[in-house]
């Protein structure tokens, strides 16, 4: 684990003062005294350095927010909530390296980007992958939570669906944040709620359910 930190910290080093990769892992590692061999144990390439980094924020985060007492009383919408917001706080502290590594998953520069748009290749990056799987672990986990609290309604064909448009969501998030020029991120707060308060009124019961529910009755009462 000290070493794995010690190259992450040199790889973040490295990208925020020269703007791109190391030129080669034996340059890098011979920086750091170590072999070739060393840096193999513990990362694959550069870009598994950045996927452990997403993932770190992710863990991070989790971590933090499941350590309050408080969050477990929360509905899953508060959960969700807590989560993005705490988030965000994580990718504060290191701005200069999300920004950075995210022109990289777009594949273009930031300032060149609308800022409702979510590209395709941030949805299949490898560098993302790790976060992915995990947020959509933890959010599969909520959903659960909330179809037996009634927050989430299971509807047919849909319900296996529900997580990947959180996972949407989340870059949504994240673009929002890195375009965000607003005192102190405010929008980004503002972004949040409202997002999440309309993937939950979406997810939730709704007229159009009941409506379901009676034509499924009378369908079967005929």
């Amino acid at each position: 684990m000290e070493k794995q930190e010690k190259i992450r910290k040199a790889y973040t080093d490295y990208v925020l003062e020269n703007g791109t990769p190391p030129p080669s892992v034996f340059q890098f590692a011979k920086k750091l005294k170590l072999t070739e061999a060393d840096f193999y144990q513990e990362y694959t390439a550069f870009e598994s350095i950045e996927a452990d980094i997403w993932l770190a924020f992710f863990t991070q985060t989790v971590l933090s927010i499941e350590a309050d007492p408080v969050y477990q009383t929360y509905s899953v919408r508060e959960k969700l909530l807590a989560f993005y917001y705490t988030w965000i706080e994580a990718l504060k502290a290191q701005r200069s390296f999300v920004i950075y590594s995210y022109r990289r998953i777009s594949d273009a520069p930031v300032a060149a980007m609308p800022i409702a748009k979510v590209r395709p290749s941030q949805t299949s990056s490898r560098i993302l992958q790790p976060f992915k799987e995990a947020f959509l672990d933890y959010v599969r986990e909520l959903l659960a939570e909330g179809r037996e609290s009634k927050e989430v309604e299971p509807r047919p064909f849909l319900s296996d669906r529900y997580a990947s448009g959180l996972w949407t969501q989340t870059l949504f998030i994240l673009h929002f944040w890195v375009h965000d020029i607003s005192r102190n991120f405010e929008k980004t707060d503002t972004a949040i709620e409202k997002s999440v308060n309309t993937a939950f009124d979406l997810l939730g019961r709704s007229p159009l359910d009941s409506l379901f529910d009676l034509a499924k009755f009378l369908y079967q009462n005929k």
